[in-house]
């Protein structure tokens, strides 16, 4: 049997309510043992010759039984101590054995399924085992001598039969039977041990998966709460930037143009209406089950980029969308992705490019990439707010589809956005 596997690991002690169960059995073991001496001496059946005065008999029986309390925490020791006192309270010629034997037989099992060194308890067991055999061979040498081996009583082989002779056959007879009952107290010992490393492995594995559990919750809860932030925050803050923009112009030309005033507004009442309803339909996302899903509307896309460069334009910048290549069908996050970072880039444009006039968003399909390009003509400060929440937003979307991004001034004055999301052919079909 291998068992080189738990050799490093080391059986927890007994617990307390093992402990209390072990010294009502040995306690009841060794009641049960005066009990067996008792009858045995009511018989008159002495199989080991003359026995000694009861007093010693009752010590032997006593201290072959009473060790059992201990069997569990002491293993090694209690071993050692039952065999010695079984071998010696044979040697004395004690008639008491059923009750012993049980417990010698407990004593090997208890050691192999609790010793804490293995290579020791393997020793001590394979020891224990070879002295008995040795006692065996050393009693059968003393009480049956040669000359009982010559001349037996003609009585105590009378109905034999087989083709041993009648003293081998017994003596082999026992000797099969000693082999038997070590070699179970041996193996069953060896398979409690196995059985509770298991347990303790599987507990382990067990607690593991407990803990992978929680933090692949933990991760899951936060990468939820990081995507609806940055989904409030590219729709909250493109349309509201929108409708800052277009409430500024309507202040300007409140008195002098009344008709500009009321386009800008009817542009900042849709602009409202819009980011009501993407709200909407983020909410929907997040409250709908799963047998839901396919009835929510779809988040925007690379179709609706149209719509952001027009909400621009009426702002009074001049907005151009260009598009070149040959439009192929991309992946639902691709494009939410690609329209999001269009999004911010506009927002940020109406937001902090001051005196801009112009917009220019181009999207490339290239061989195996989408690019987008986003550039104004504005002034900038130079320097990027590497922990503002639109740059993290678009970082995390590209970087959530192996893709690049690009943001920072333009050599001719401006600021430049642009970000490429690769495509792999299988996408490419499968859009």
């Amino acid at each position: 049997m291998d068992t080189t596997t738990g050799t490093h690991w080391r059986r927890p002690g007994p617990t307390p309510e093992q402990q209390r169960r072990d010294l009502v059995v040995g306690l009841a073991v060794t009641v049960l043992a005066i009990t067996s001496l008792t009858l045995t001496r009511g018989t008159g059946l002495f199989l080991l010759g003359p026995p000694p005065s009861f007093t010693e008999q009752l010590l032997w029986a006593v201290a072959v039984g009473l060790p059992l309390i201990w069997r569990r925490r002491f293993p090694v020791t209690t071993t050692l101590v039952i065999s010695v006192a079984f071998v010696a309270a044979q040697a004395r010629s004690a008639p008491e054995m059923r009750v012993t034997t049980g417990v010698l037989f407990t004593a090997i099992y208890t050691l192999g399924a609790w010793g804490q060194d293995r290579r020791l308890t393997r020793r001590i067991r394979i020891g224990v085992i070879a002295a008995m055999f040795g006692w065996l061979g050393i009693w059968y040498s003393v009480n049956l001598g040669s000359s009982l081996l010559a001349d037996p009583p003609p009585e105590a082989f009378a109905n034999a039969v087989g083709p041993i002779p009648p003293l081998i056959a017994a003596v082999l007879s026992d000797a099969l039977l000693n082999i038997l009952f070590f070699g179970f107290a041996y193996f069953f010992g060896e398979i409690a041990w196995l059985a509770a490393r298991r347990e303790h492995e599987l507990q382990a594995q067990a607690d593991e998966l407990r803990r992978s559990q929680a933090e692949v919750r933990a991760h899951a809860a936060v990468d939820e709460r990081v995507r609806i932030a940055r989904e409030l925050h590219d729709v909250v803050a493109h349309h509201v930037s929108v409708m800052g923009v277009q409430a500024a112009a309507c202040r300007r030309v409140l008195d002098r143009d009344p008709a500009k005033a009321r386009t800008a507004l009817a542009a900042v009442e849709e602009s409202a209406r819009t980011a009501v309803d993407e709200l909407r339909r983020m909410l929907g996302v997040l409250r709908a089950r799963n047998h839901e899903l396919d009835t929510v509307e779809p988040p925007a896309g690379i179709s609706r980029v149209a719509t952001v460069v027009e909400r621009a334009r009426e702002t009074g910048i001049e907005a151009t969308l260009g598009v070149y290549g040959d439009p192929v069908p991309i992946p639902e996050s691709i494009s939410q992705a690609t329209y999001r970072i269009v999004q911010e880039a506009v927002t940020n444009t109406l937001k902090h490019a001051a005196a801009a006039t112009a917009l220019d968003v181009r999207i490339r399909y290239l061989a195996h990439e989408v690019e987008v390009d986003v550039t104004d003509d504005g002034r900038s400060s130079g320097t990027t707010n590497a922990d503002g929440m639109g740059l993290v937003g678009m970082r995390e979307r590209v970087a959530a589809h192996g893709g690049t991004l690009e943001v920072g001034p333009r050599a001719v004055g401006g600021w430049r956005v642009r970000t490429r999301f690769p495509l792999s052919l299988t996408e490419r079909q499968t859009a």
